[in-house]
């Protein structure tokens, strides 16, 4: 089998950040998916189980619900390696472009109180698996230490 193209990123040199993991043509229109790389991989530790399914749980909830991007998303969700989450967006953008969301993304993240959409037996596979005040702190710690500080190099995959 051909290897695919995200095992071809040396992630030796992946730093957090925000990339473009691959446009697709998707129905004549073009999907853009982003790599929204919240720890860079195998040098820390990776996001918890619980911190990330609450992430996405927001962060999904926020992102269908914008009053400018609802209608563009195609996805959230988080990598299996727990190192950050895909964002799918219809269109072709460009990381830069997705700054301003993705900082209100994380800030609502961040300052988020109380029940976190979702997360009852109802409405969750896995309901119990939350863990807002981690949530919080990766998300604020991802909004302020690369997305407010957003350079080429974590815009942009390695070479």
């Amino acid at each position: 089998m051909n290897k695919i193209p995200s095992f071809t990123i040396d992630h030796d040199k992946l730093l957090r950040g925000v990339y473009v993991s691959r446009q697709d043509a998707v129905g004549g229109e073009v999907v853009t998916t982003f790599d929204l790389r919240m720890k860079e991989p195998n040098r820390e530790p990776a996001l918890g189980q619980g911190a990330i399914h609450t992430i996405e749980h927001l962060a999904a909830t926020f992102l269908r619900n914008h009053p400018v991007w609802a209608d563009r998303i195609v996805y959230f969700g988080p990598m299996g390696c727990l190192t950050g989450c895909y964002l799918l967006v219809r269109g072709d953008y460009s990381s830069a472009d997705l700054l301003p969301l993705l900082k209100e993304t994380f800030r609502f993240i961040a300052e988020f109180e109380g029940e976190v959409p979702g997360a009852a037996a109802r409405d969750c596979g896995n309901y119990l698996l939350h863990d807002l005040p981690m949530a919080r702190w990766e998300a604020a710690r991802y909004l302020h230490e690369v997305l407010e500080q957003a350079t080429d190099a974590n815009l942009n995959y390695p070479a």
